[in-house]
């Protein structure tokens, strides 16, 4: 279908560590108030609401989106792991493309606990079980926590394939750290070096500390609607979703490399429908914000997205290609390793910066002449969504 699809509004909270955070429903509130005040209409224009979360009960989402108003509309609950913000929107777009809905709120929040990652129910079968039996057989036996051993097996493959240098993967946290800086609503600024990113304490390697994102706690927020709503509300709409694609898992995720269990090879599938779709490649983007849950992923991503070929993440690291100056400003928000992770909100958060990019309404870390945007979120069990934004024309 040929309908528009436009961003009319963004919010965001500034993240923050779980010792410091407001309640799931306070972070939610704000989130959708800014993004409510960033369209310039008012609640009861939104036609449907899907709300994205991982840690809570069923039915936070109806209990955030209450928190704007009672108008009775459709609420969906949506719980995806990390990509569960990115599904979201897929859903609030995908509401708007089959006619169901002319304007659609997707809001993600997280309200995270101190420490790794864990699976609370003990009692059953783990969704990840196949995902980890990749890792276990690239590992052994590990006590690393869940999420890390994924990544740090991945991370193994991917360094013993290619070559990668231990201190070319450090970099990837100092160049987070470098961006976050000018970032007001990142968890973590103060800045790193590569000696001090090598330097901490080993999670499983080879990653290190500060190459894994802390559990972060924020809420972010989008509001999305047709051309002819825009008219009606006296909205000249900025920023217009390109393509999407949502790719689940397939057979070469659990075949034998953990680089493919955590998303590789979703990430290519994700990337050549969003290019073909909008008649894009990746010549054609000025900024990335991609799924750098691990040091690791970042490089995944890199390739996956077409930054660079099978192998040459090295090289685009190395040459500053990976940021200002450079060919692909990659994570100008400072990513999930310094920006934070806080799971149901990531996605949206990350339509809140490239939202901000193409406005040129990013401040310090604005990338000069954005037009054109991608944004890559990846949730393990697993799905991993693909979002190409341009300016309105």
């Amino acid at each position: 279908m040929s309908r528009h699809i436009n961003v009319i509004g963004v919010g965001m909270t500034p993240f923050k560590t779980p010792k410091s955070a407001d309640p799931y429903t306070v972070m939610g509130r704000q989130a959708i108030t800014e993004a409510l005040a960033d369209a310039g209409i008012p609640y009861s224009a939104i036609n449907q609401a899907y709300a994205a979360y991982v840690y809570g009960d069923s039915c936070s989402g109806h209990r955030v989106v209450y928190e704007a108003g009672l108008t009775g509309i459709p609420i969906f609950n949506v719980n995806s792991n990390c990509s569960s913000g990115s599904s979201a929107l897929y859903l609030a777009r995908q509401a708007i493309m089959s006619g169901a809905a002319e304007c659609a709120l997707a809001v993600g929040f997280e309200q995270m606990s101190p420490g790794a990652l864990a699976e609370h129910w003990a009692d059953r079968p783990t969704p990840l079980e196949k995902f980890l039996e990749v890792a276990n057989r690239k590992l052994g036996d590990s006590a690393a926590p869940m999420a890390p051993r994924l990544f740090g097996a991945a991370g193994r493959e991917y360094m013993e394939m290619y070559g990668m240098p231990a201190a070319t993967l450090a970099k990837i946290p100092v160049k987070a750290r470098r961006h976050a800086a000018n970032n007001p609503r990142a968890v973590f600024t103060e800045q790193l070096t590569v000696e001090q990113v090598l330097a901490s304490p080993s999670v499983c390697d080879p990653l290190t500390r500060f190459q894994c994102c802390p559990p972060t706690c924020g809420a972010a927020a989008a509001i999305l609607c047709t051309d002819e709503f825009a008219a009606r509300h006296g909205i000249k709409p900025t920023v217009r979703m390109l393509a999407q694609s949502l790719v689940t898992d397939m057979p070469s995720s659990f075949e034998g490399l953990a680089m493919d269990a955590v998303g590789r090879s979703m990430g290519y599938e994700a990337a050549r429908q969003a290019y073909e779709a909008a008649g894009l490649g990746p010549q054609d983007v000025d900024v990335v914000e991609l799924h750098d849950c691990f040091s690791i992923n970042e490089v995944l991503a890199y390739e996956a997205l077409g930054l660079c070929e099978a192998g040459g993440a090295t090289a685009l690291i190395e040459n500053g290609d990976n940021t200002y100056g450079g060919r692909f400003v990659t994570n100008p928000s400072g990513g999930l390793i310094s920006k934070g992770h806080p799971l149901g909100a990531t996605g949206i958060a990350q339509c809140f910066e490239l939202v901000s990019q193409l406005r040129g309404q990013a401040g310090k870390r604005q990338v000069e002449g954005a037009r054109v945007a991608i944004a890559h979120n990846i949730g393990l069990g697993g799905a991993c969504v693909v979002t190409l934004y341009g300016k309105a024309a």
